[in-house]
């Protein structure tokens, strides 16, 4: 049963004010530190090494900034919000990386590899993404996806989520009547609000993948570790921390599925939805916002 109304205007009100509603960027704002390594390991900087990278969603690109100087030839972050790239290309200027790292609104040219890290659950069309993905990548190309906490995790309304699964017990609309009290851009959406959250699922990502031109040829589903005992395929939408995955083109044959698990990893099995080699559709796709980075 969703609490809305007056009563839970008022209840949310006794919380304090989520940082993320407060905070903004300024001349003085540095990159957030970044995250590739932490999901993915250290090998992450060898897949990278001398290939042209696009870091889609960077927000203030502190993953852009690590893959240029982990070697990669050239890097490209792309994000809509202006304000973000340009704490980015101030960072990038001061560490002499200017030269390999360029920050833009849009995404035109092919590249070697894709990362996306902590930005699937903001998009507006992910599937449009997806196919918009999969035209900016070189052919034995690999793109690299983590993203999380998933909608189904006690924190996945991010800064909705004041105490865990808040944003599943009140309804979207009380909670954005609460919001409205520090934020004036309007939103009476999850999707309205500044980066937007789709409500993404793990199984909904999987869906979207398996009809998208990508295969899913690695993945893991790395739960909560208080609660990884209590991790697997039944409870994974609500004890999974982070999702990533590498995906490649369907026209590609690769081997099957790796599922790889994190030393907090319960397996998961095959969800990648493969089938024999096609040629991979070709679909003209207009750049879709997309938010940066968020909180996990």
């Amino acid at each position: 049963m969703l609490i809305g109304g007056e009563l839970a205007y008022h209840v949310l009100r006794c919380f304090p004010t989520p940082y993320s509603w407060q905070s903004r960027l300024d001349a003085s704002s540095v990159p957030a530190p970044s995250k590739l390594e932490v999901h993915w390991g250290p090998n992450i900087w060898n897949e990278l090494a001398g290939r042209t990278v696009l870091d889609y969603g960077c927000g203030t690109g502190g993953d852009t900034l690590e893959i240029a100087r982990r070697g990669a030839r050239r890097v490209l972050g792309v994000d809509i919000f202006q304000q973000g790239l340009a704490v980015a290309a101030r960072a990038a200027e001061r560490a002499n990386l200017a030269d390999r790292c360029i920050f833009r609104t849009r995404a035109e040219e092919k590249v070697d590899a894709i990362v996306c890290v902590d930005a699937f659950e903001h998009f507006g069309d992910p599937a449009a993404i997806l196919r918009m993905m999969a035209e900016l990548l070189n052919p034995g190309g690999t793109v690299f996806v983590s993203f999380g906490p998933p909608w189904l995790h006690p924190y996945g309304g991010h800064s909705f989520s004041v105490f865990p699964w808040a944003h599943l017990l009140f309804t979207e609309q009380s909670l954005l009547r609460w919001r409205a009290r520090y934020c004036s851009d309007g939103a009476t959406r999850f999707h309205e609000i500044r980066g937007g959250l789709n409500q993404m699922t793990i199984r909904r990502f999987e869906r979207l993948v398996e009809e998208s031109p990508f295969q899913i040829t690695e993945f893991a589903a790395v739960p909560i570790r208080p609660l990884r005992l209590l991790h697997n395929r039944l409870t994974r939408e609500f004890f999974t921390s982070i999702v990533r995955c590498k995906l490649t083109a369907k026209c590609v044959p690769t081997s099957p599925i790796t599922v790889v698990p994190d030393r907090d990893d319960e397996p998961v099995p095959d969800r990648g939805g493969r089938g024999p080699a096609r040629k991979c559709p070709v679909l003209p796709v207009s750049h879709q916002e997309q938010d940066g980075k968020q909180l996990v």
